[in-house]
């Protein structure tokens, strides 16, 4: 039994949104002040109970529209699926047939009737038409535990008698074993009490305390250990890391012990129907490696013999995770204006090969598109080098209007275009690339065109099969031939080329420019100056694009020098800022 679907309605930011949800890991990303928290208290609004309380709402948690007033009662449905046949039994009232013709449970709960102080009132029911109330024992079939993002793992691994270290003895411990356990402790106590240092303090005690009240006031004391049976010793018990005390440890690893602890409690807790945990923000106490090894367990949680799955549910705006995790365990929130859509990856139809592509490719920079607000792609080094500075030279911080700028090293846009657009991520998305256009010569070859600012050109095909993958949000841009030669085509510009050529190899620096002097017309000198470098004869080296933009990135602003921004480029940037 697993929980496949929660759809929340009014509530905070999201107007109506349905996640779907796998049976084993679930990763909720998206930027701050997304909903993610949202999620959270909407999953602890029917699982939480035993050791964390039910998370209480009012008036202003009710979905406040655009321009609007709040209004309605905050809504949520919870559909549970691959029931067994005591799950069936169990959640009888709440039970319906899905398309497959096998049985769901649907279970709602619905916050509303505030009160004088505006704290709202929740109701959980269970069925299709809603009017019965969920019994006590349906939702101690629900178990589930909450590590919030703050937390204090040291607290919860302190010994207490409801600590979890505590809970998870007595779950392995039968009848035989807590007596066999109680039996050690009792001789253990006989044993110490013998001792003369114990002896003497218990002596030593008993006298004064006689000599205090007297005969008729005294009590009788006995020094002894303070948990000599099962129950107390279990909430006595303590762990030691690497022979040091728990509260020596560093907090990133006690959090790691503490989910162990936590895994080890749900998954041999057979009493429930369905276990889960649920983990707000792992990556506020872990540094990269470690949430890389947390993930990788979390992903393939083994069920040893006697256990029983756990669901877990993790909400992160760590790229870290969004890099590592697979696409089926990833749920995207989304703004899209007045409300926030949820996406769901695993959805996408993608060409052959182009997942696996995209897997691939998400390191943890690339992995950033499941965070951004706006997306800027282009092919490599260079355009990664120019494209904000420019932007900044159009008046446009791409990182003000929370625009992220990401390579996909070389022409891979086919894997990462299917995340975006209409029917996928709804944010403005500009794709700049190269038109690479070519001409036949008389032979049929096809041979290198170096076109005119003006000329119409007749694109690649590659960039041809990206417009027309256009729609609203996502619009492919391209200059006339390739980021240099259309940054060559303005005088301006190949002033600030030849500057920067010059300081990485003077020699062919001042060679092309007497070259390009030469030239009569725009077309002419950029293609002088683009060939000179990049289509050097054989045998003569090429100046390195990653290295030419770095020098003039740094020419641009170091001289702080005039440039012209190549129109594809400005229009690529318009279009992911607009408002």
């Amino acid at each position: 039994m697993y929980l496949a679907s929660l759809t929340i309605r009014n509530f905070r930011r999201i107007r109506s949104a349905t996640i779907e949800f796998e049976p084993g890991l679930n990763i909720i990303v998206g930027p701050n002040n997304i909903g993610k928290t949202a999620v959270v208290d909407a999953l602890r609004s029917l699982l939480a109970g035993t050791d964390d309380p039910y998370p209480r709402f009012s008036v202003d948690d009710i979905h406040l529209p655009k321009g609007g007033t709040a209004s309605g009662d905050i809504v949520f449905d919870y559909i549970f699926k691959d029931l067994s046949l005591d799950d069936e039994a169990d959640f009888l009232h709440g039970l319906k047939v899905d398309s497959a013709g096998q049985a769901e449970a649907l279970l709602r709960v619905t916050y509303c009737d505030a009160d004088k102080s505006g704290r709202l009132r929740s109701r959980k029911v269970c069925g299709l038409h809603n009017d019965i109330a969920l019994t006590a024992t349906m939702l101690e079939n629900l178990r589930s535990v909450y590590l919030q993002p703050l937390r204090d793992a040291e607290f919860g691994l302190r010994p207490s008698r409801s600590s979890q270290l505590s809970r998870l003895l007595h779950l392995l411990s039968d009848d035989a074993g807590k007596e066999e356990i109680s039996k050690k402790l009792a001789d253990l106590d006989k044993e110490i009490k013998a001792l003369k240092a114990i002896v003497e303090t218990q002596e030593a005690i008993t006298g004064r305390h006689n000599s205090m009240l007297g005969d008729q006031l005294s009590q009788i004391l006995a020094v002894e250990l303070s948990g000599s049976d099962f129950t107390k010793f279990a909430s006595r018990l303590s762990l030691l890391v690497d022979s040091f005390e728990i509260e020596r440890n560093g907090l990133g690893y006690n959090n790691l012990i503490f989910m162990a602890v936590v895994l080890s409690e749900l998954a041999k807790n057979a009493d429930s129907a369905y276990r889960s945990l649920i983990v707000e923000e792992p990556e506020a106490h872990l540094h990269p490696q470690l949430q890389a090894v947390l993930l990788q367990y979390l992903s393939d949680i083994k069920v040893e013999a006697g256990e029983r799955p756990v669901q877990v549910f993790v909400t992160s705006h760590s790229p870290n995770f969004a890099s590592i995790a697979e696409l089926n365990a990833i749920e995207c929130l989304v703004e899209t204006g007045a409300d926030v859509e949820v996406f769901h990856p695993r959805s996408v139809s993608f060409g052959k090969g182009k997942k696996e592509k995209l897997k691939r490719y998400l390191d943890v920079t690339r992995a950033e598109l499941f965070f951004a607000r706006r997306v800027i792609f282009v092919e490599g080094t260079a355009e990664l080098l120019m494209v904000n500075l420019l932007a900044k030279r159009m008046g446009c911080d791409l990182r003000n209007h929370g625009v992220s700028l990401i390579s996909v090293e070389g022409l891979n846009f086919d894997s990462f275009m299917p995340l975006f657009g209409e029917t996928a991520i709804k944010i403005p998305v500009a794709v700049v690339t190269d038109a690479d256009p070519v001409i036949v010569d008389a032979k049929g070859d096809k041979q290198p065109h170096y076109p005119s600012a003006t000329e119409n050109i007749t694109v690649s095909n590659n960039t041809a099969l990206m417009k027309g993958r256009e729609d609203e949000f996502v619009k492919v841009f391209h200059g006339q031939k390739t980021f240099e030669y259309d940054f060559a085509l303005h005088e301006k510009n190949r002033m600030a080329m030849l500057s920067a050529l010059k300081d990485l190899h003077p020699q062919i620096g001042a060679d092309l420019e007497s070259e390009v002097k030469s030239k009569a017309d725009d077309r002419d000198k950029a293609m002088t100056l683009f060939t000179g470098m990049f289509e050097r004869p054989k045998g003569k080296s090429n100046v390195q694009k990653g290295a030419f933009a770095q020098a003039l990135a740094a020419q641009i602003e170091d001289n702080n020098l005039e440039i012209e921004v190549p129109s594809y480029i400005s229009n690529a940037v318009k279009h992911a800022c607009k408002p």
